[in-house]
């Protein structure tokens, strides 16, 4: 009489439905579970590719989706609040624009070579615009950016004085590859005289940053003006010396166009637009 065999049948191979199961599950460990895998099985069936063409297809999906992640991490992180690209840009409204001079700003070659941004011109011209299009296209090439309006950039290094952590807010704003300050000259600085001047504190973070890092600013105000409006003229002047070292310079010398659209749409409503208005400076 035969031996009877303790040895468990072994079990048939894995279904399609198995498979991508196992596939999934694989994915989710590696963080990588946004991947469409049903979209992938339909195309291996369709096309029925070498094997290894088909593990390539999957791992450059993933590729794809961990780079896109890691780009809206960039964003979140970066102070960004509104996505804007030069392709909303109105070029047409600002003839006097260096058209060029700006496109080249966006192949991002002046952060490997260190070098700063200087736009300066009256509110509404598009220097916001254009420094947070170029904030967002660093993201896109996932570049360590970060961008923030001058006034709230000093009121947090004021609050670094305040709590004791003043020197490693300092080592966070000089830490990114990039730097966009945004708007000097709008908002009210506060005035401490016993503290440093929010002078002191833009030139600290220029000298820092010089040479090492690159740094992108924006102002409304004549270069002249800056020393009373950052508290301090012959830090003010210190300031300016440094980013004339290095600094690509931009003055975009034509209309507003936040007032271009307010006269625009008194118009089509059939009203005027108030005198303070149309005689404030844009």
């Amino acid at each position: 009489m035969p031996k009877r065999s303790d040895t468990k049948p072994k079990p048939g191979r894995p279904t399609a439905d198995e498979h991508g199961e196992r596939i999934r599950q694989h994915l989710e460990r590696l963080g990588l579970d946004g991947l469409d895998v049903d979209a992938h099985l339909t195309w291996l069936r369709e096309h029925r590719p070498p094997d290894v063409e088909g593990v390539e297809r999957l791992l450059a999906q993933a590729v794809a989706l961990r780079r896109e992640r890691s780009i809206e991490w960039r964003i979140r992180g970066s102070g960004l609040k509104v996505r804007k690209t030069m392709a909303a840009f109105d070029w047409p409204f600002q003839p006097k624009l260096d058209r060029r001079m700006v496109e080249e700003l966006f192949t991002l070659s002046f952060i490997d070579r260190r070098e700063d941004i200087l736009v300066t011109g009256k509110s509404g011209t598009g220097k916001s615009h254009i420094l947070q299009a170029l904030t967002l296209k660093s993201c896109e090439r996932e570049i360590m950016v970060r961008y923030a309006r001058c006034v709230d950039l000093v009121d947090d290094l004021y609050a670094g004085l305040a709590d004791g952590t003043y020197e490693r807010r300092m080592r966070r704003w000089c830490r990114p590859a990039l730097l966009v300050i945004d708007d000097v000259g709008l908002g009210q600085l506060k005035r401490r005289e016993e503290e440093a001047t929010a002078a002191h504190m833009l030139y600290t973070l220029l000298d820092r940053r010089h040479t090492n890092a690159s740094t992108a600013l924006t102002s409304n105000l004549k270069l002249s003006a800056w020393g009373k409006y950052l508290g301090d003229a012959t830090l003010a002047g210190a300031v300016l010396d440094r980013l004339a070292a290095t600094s690509i310079r931009i003055d975009i010398d034509g209309p507003s166009y936040r007032q271009f659209l307010a006269r625009r749409r008194a118009e089509e409503h059939g009203q005027a637009l108030p005198a303070d208005q149309e005689d404030a400076e844009p």
